[in-house]
């Protein structure tokens, strides 16, 4: 299967804005619903990709975690519906409670948060402090699928728990690898041409 990394955004960038629908509780979320935690994780997720199949219960496992000790968490789906109709509200919905998902699971539906936050692949991890700045971008840890490495949220635990600890997060970090995100026609950032090998 093709893999594409993530981008790498530059540590430091600002949370870009986003308003979307939570397709479990149909209520909008927005970052200014954020702005109380100490940490915020933003995860470029969908439901059919092989990558985050491979990690998701342990994602979800994670989350709850890390909600416990005050993290923010959304969830963003942002592929393209009429290439992938399970990835749309419906099936984000039924994944959600299938799988256990705390966070909201929010719809991308123009593509636009994914563009914001340099979005490639699935699953592609944003981590902000308090400041809402970026101080991690790239994997959860190194298991692939058919890698034969345990999922165990190493890297991702690690970023979490340096700015929970008032810690710097090392600027040595790995990108993630998955599917590309799938762009409408015409619709795909610069950015994605670059990103994907």
């Amino acid at each position: 299967m093709a893999e594409t990394p993530s981008t790498m955004a530059p540590l430091g960038m600002k949370a870009a804005h986003f308003r979307l629908p939570d397709v479990v509780t149909g209520r909008t979320v927005s970052l200014d619903d954020c702005k109380s935690a100490p940490a915020l994780l933003v995860m470029f997720i969908c439901n059919h990709c092989p990558y985050v199949k491979h990690v998701r219960e342990h994602l979800a496992q994670l989350v709850r975690e890390y909600q416990a000790r005050g993290v923010a968490v959304v969830g963003i789906s942002s592929n393209d519906v009429t290439q992938f109709p399970a990835d749309g509200p419906e099936g984000m919905k039924e994944e959600a409670r299938t799988v256990g998902y705390t966070f909201p699971y929010l719809y991308d539906k123009d593509q636009e948060v994914a563009k914001q936050y340099r979005a490639a692949c699935t699953p592609d991890f944003f981590v902000f402090d308090k400041n809402r700045q970026l101080v991690y971008r790239g994997q959860m840890d190194d298991s692939r699928p058919s890698s034969g490495r345990p999922v165990t949220g190493k890297d991702l635990r690690a970023a979490l728990n340096a700015v929970l600890a008032g810690r710097s997060v090392p600027a040595n970090q790995k990108p993630s690898l998955g599917c590309n995100i799938k762009w409408k026609e015409k619709n795909a950032p610069a950015y994605a041409a670059l990103a994907t090998k």
